[in-house]
C-alpha cells in the first residue's frame, strides 16, 4: 500500500475539506483580485507573473498563461521570466495533486472510478506517464485531464513534479523568447488570451457533454 495514502487517511474528512476549500478560495481570490485591477494586468511586475501562475494552471485553468508568458518576455530575459514562473506552476501543481486526490475520493466518484473507459485511460497512461506528461506539458496539448489521470493511476507527486518541471520550464524559456524577438503588441497578446479563454471553455463543454446513445428513445 502507498505509504502517503496511510498519512492521508490519517486527517478527519472536515481538515481535507477545510485545506480543499482554502486552495479553492486562494486561487479565486488571486483570480478576482488580477481581473477586477486594470494596474496589475498591466503590470511588469515580476511578482504579478508568479501570482498569475496560480489561476492559470489550477485545476482546469481559468485563464491562459501563454500570454503572460509572452508579455513579460517583451521585458526580460527568457530565463528569468521561466525561473519566475517555474516555481509558483510547481506549486500550483502540487495544489492540483492534493485537490484532485480529494475529489476522486468522495464517494459519488466511486462509480466514475470503476467505469471501464475510465480504466482504460488509466491502464494506457501508467505505459508511458513520465513521457506522457512530458509530452503535454511542453506542447499545447490540454494538459487538465492528465491531472486527474495522475491521481487515479496514484503516480508519485515527486515524478509528476519532475515531469512539470522537465517540459514546461524548456516551454516557458521558448515563450518567453518568442515575446523577446517578436515583441508582440499587447493588443494583440489581449486578443490571444479572449481567443484561448473560448477554445479552452468550448473543449471543456464538449468533454462534459454526455451524447445521446443511437436508437435511445427520447423521454415522454
Amino acid at each position: 500500500m502507498n505509504p502517503a495514502s496511510n498519512e492521508e487517511s490519517k486527517y478527519p474528512p472536515w481538515i481535507k475539506t477545510f485545506l480543499f476549500a482554502l486552495q479553492i478560495s486562494f486561487v479565486l481570490t488571486l483570480l478576482v483580485v488580477w481581473v477586477t485591477s486594470k494596474s496589475l494586468q498591466e503590470s511588469k511586475s515580476l511578482w504579478v507573473l508568479f501570482f498569475y501562475s496560480f489561476p492559470s494552471e489550477f485545476l482546469i485553468a481559468t485563464v491562459p498563461h501563454e500570454p503572460a508568458l509572452l508579455y513579460f518576455g517583451k521585458f526580460y530575459h527568457p530565463l528569468t521570466v521561466a525561473l519566475v514562473a517555474i516555481p509558483s506552476t510547481l506549486f500550483t501543481e502540487m495544489l492540483n495533486y492534493s485537490a484532485f486526490k480529494y475529489i476522486t475520493d468522495l464517494r459519488i466518484f466511486t462509480k466514475l472510478r470503476g467505469k471501464k473507459a475510465v480504466q482504460k485511460m488509466v491502464q494506457f497512461f501508467k505505459k508511458a506517464p513520465f513521457l506522457t506528461l512530458w509530452v503535454a506539458g511542453i506542447t499545447p496539448i490540454p494538459f487538465y485531464p492528465l491531472r486527474f489521470l495522475v491521481v487515479l493511476a496514484r503516480y508519485p507527486l515527486l515524478k509528476y513534479i519532475s515531469a512539470v518541471f522537465l517540459s514546461r520550464f524548456p516551454r516557458f524559456i521558448i515563450l518567453a523568447y518568442v515575446g523577446y524577438k517578436i515583441q508582440i503588441s499587447d493588443y494583440l497578446l489581449i486578443a490571444l488570451f479572449v481567443v484561448l479563454i473560448a477554445i479552452a471553455n468550448i473543449s471543456i463543454l464538449r468533454s462534459l457533454r454526455t451524447p445521446k446513445r443511437k436508437g435511445t428513445p427520447n423521454a415522454a
